[in-house]
């Protein structure tokens, strides 16, 4: 099987962490990427960094790496790869999935490691002009 094609987006982002009863700012669903998590101890939104969320803490300086999909449920292995990848290269990673894909959270200053490890690894790795 053929390795995957991520992709490298711009956008900075920040990794906010609220009180878990905390409302969500109503304008952060205009936010053109945000992800939002929710458990019985927190809070965690990921939104663009220029976006301003009143919040316990914040993790500012990730760009994300997208898996291209859609991805099918059936395929195994796809984060462990990439993020195996990335721990060899001492790469930190933030991880986050949705319903037709995954992103790899970068710290922008090891976004152009990051990319060139994947890519000596097989992978297409298309950037953000």
């Amino acid at each position: 099987m053929s390795k995957q094609t991520l992709q490298l987006h711009n956008t900075l982002l920040s990794v906010h962490s609220l009180e878990v009863d905390s409302q969500i700012p109503p304008s952060l669903l205009q936010q053109p990427l945000f992800f939002i998590s929710k458990t019985h101890d927190e809070l965690s939104i990921v939104c663009p960094s220029e976006f301003e969320i009143k919040s316990l803490d914040t993790e500012p300086g990730w760009q994300a790496l997208e898996v291209v999909g859609p991805l099918g449920f059936s395929l195994t292995g796809i984060m462990a790869n990439i993020s195996g990848v990335l721990a060899k290269a001492n790469i930190s990673i933030f991880s986050i999935s949705t319903y037709d894909t995954d992103y790899i959270l970068v710290k922008r200053h090891t976004a152009q490691q990051a990319v060139t490890a994947l890519k000596n690894d097989g992978y297409n790795v298309v950037v953000d002009q």
